[in-house]
């Protein structure tokens, strides 16, 4: 009885401080990189910064550029977004942002001569798709919805809702089999949407914990999200503090534990010989 009861204050003990436990993140590198101006993505010795129609390849321990991807200006590559590699390719969620109505694709490079060697449409189903990603057998991607782009003035408010990029409340996490065929899909909570203001969820990467982590368009911080135990609307288990400001972010699948992002310069630090960085962060558990 006495043991019992002994095994069973440990058991409490030892849950209450997992319960308790506290992720944080510290920053471990910094790289001045010129294209990291929308996502990133990263393997066991590079990291790859996206541009609207440029992917850098850059060595990850010294941050020299190493191969380039540049679309035409008139071409068909538009507005690539966050990026993942799996088995040797990039893949890369593209739309057609800022054009009404939205199209969206996924775009495929071979990491090592960074030509684009694939692709897979999704046309105008879900939205403007801002990241994709892969985790346990299966694709897993964010089409994203706007309350509004650069005004009326600018662009007819056409879509739904009198906006013109229909509304962010319709932004939806999609689940797809292996063959990019859909499976099920997820709304976002209010209480994050409303962090995006205007803007939307632009990047998302799947942690080596179980937990999918997301980043907005501007804030300097990361959320930790898991599926729902019914219901179709995301569940925000944490928020961590990141030095990013917003847009795409990816877990290094070789390295567990840090993840990496991209500070977009403002026009100002630009003006002032500013540029884009990337950066690596570690997460810390703490008791």
């Amino acid at each position: 009885m006495r043991k019992t009861l002994f095994l069973v204050v440990v058991l409490i003990c030892m849950f209450t401080l997992i319960a308790s436990a506290k992720a944080t993140l510290v920053q471990i590198a910094e790289f001045n990189i010129p294209e990291a101006n929308q996502g990133i993505g990263v393997d066991d010795r590079y990291f790859y910064a996206v541009d609207n129609r440029v992917i850098a390849k850059y060595d990850k321990a010294t941050g020299e550029l190493v191969n380039k991807f540049v679309g035409p200006a008139d071409g068909q590559i538009i507005h690539l977004d966050s990026a993942m590699v799996k088995d040797g390719k990039l893949y890369c969620a593209h739309s057609n942002y800022p054009a009404w109505p939205m199209t969206s694709s996924v775009e495929i490079f071979d990491t090592f001569t960074m030509e684009h060697i694939g692709t897979h449409s999704f046309g105008i189903n879900y939205g403007s798709l801002t990241w994709f990603d892969y985790y346990n057998g299966y694709w897993w991607a964010t089409f994203a919805n706007y309350d509004n782009l650069n005004g009326p003035d600018l662009y007819t408010p056409n879509g739904p809702n009198k906006t013109l990029y229909g509304n962010k409340l319709t932004t939806q996490m999609v689940k797809f089999d292996d063959q990019f065929r859909y499976l099920e899909s997820w709304t976002l909570p209010k209480s994050i949407l409303d962090k995006f203001e205007v803007m939307s969820n632009s990047g998302g990467s799947w942690g080596p914990d179980g937990f999918l982590y997301l980043s907005g368009h501007d804030p300097a911080e990361i959320y930790k999200m898991s599926l729902p135990k019914a219901g179709s609307i995301l569940v925000l288990e944490d928020i961590l503090p990141m030095g990013i400001r917003g847009q795409g972010i990816a877990w290094d699948r070789s390295d567990p534990g840090v993840i990496y992002g991209i500070i977009r310069a403002t026009s100002e630090e630009r003006k002032a010989g500013g540029m884009h960085k990337v950066v690596a962060y570690r997460m810390v558990i703490t008791p």
